[in-house]
C-alpha cells in the first residue's frame, strides 16, 4: 500500500501546478482594449478577425469563470491578436480606398490638363 502516498503526492503536485497560474486580469484588459480599438476604427462583425476575436474572448471568459486561468490567458491572447489583425485590415482597406480616390482625382486632373493643351 505504498502507492497511496505516491498518488497523494502526485495529486498535490497537480493542484499546486494549477495554483501557479494567476488570473489573467491584465491580459483581459489588453484584449478588451484591442477589441474596442478595432471597433473604433470601423471593424464590424463583417470583419472575420473581429468575429474570431469576440468568440475567443467569450471562451476566455468561460475559462476564467471555471478558473482555467491558463486556457483563459491563451484564448485572451489569441483574441487580442485577432482584434489587432481586424484593426489592421480595416485601416489597410481605408488606406486603399483613399489611395484609389486620390489616384482617380490625379487621373481626372491629368485628363483635364491634357484637354486644355
Amino acid at each position: 500500500m505504498r502507492t497511496q502516498p505516491l498518488f497523494a503526492a502526485l495529486a498535490l503536485l497537480a493542484l499546486a501546478g494549477c495554483a501557479n497560474d494567476p488570473a489573467p486580469n491584465e491580459q483581459f484588459r489588453l484584449s478588451e482594449q484591442a477589441l474596442e480599438q478595432a471597433k473604433a476604427v470601423g471593424a464590424t462583425e463583417d470583419v472575420a478577425e473581429l468575429k474570431l476575436a469576440e468568440d475567443k474572448m467569450a471562451r476566455a471568459r468561460v475559462n476564467m469563470t471555471s478558473e482555467s486561468y491558463r486556457d483563459a490567458r491563451m484564448r485572451a491572447e489569441q483574441a487580442e491578436l485577432d482584434a489587432r489583425l481586424a484593426e489592421a485590415r480595416v485601416l489597410t482597406s481605408k488606406s486603399k480606398e483613399q489611395l484609389d480616390l486620390l489616384q482617380s482625382r490625379v487621373n481626372r486632373l491629368r485628363k483635364q490638363l491634357g484637354e486644355q493643351q
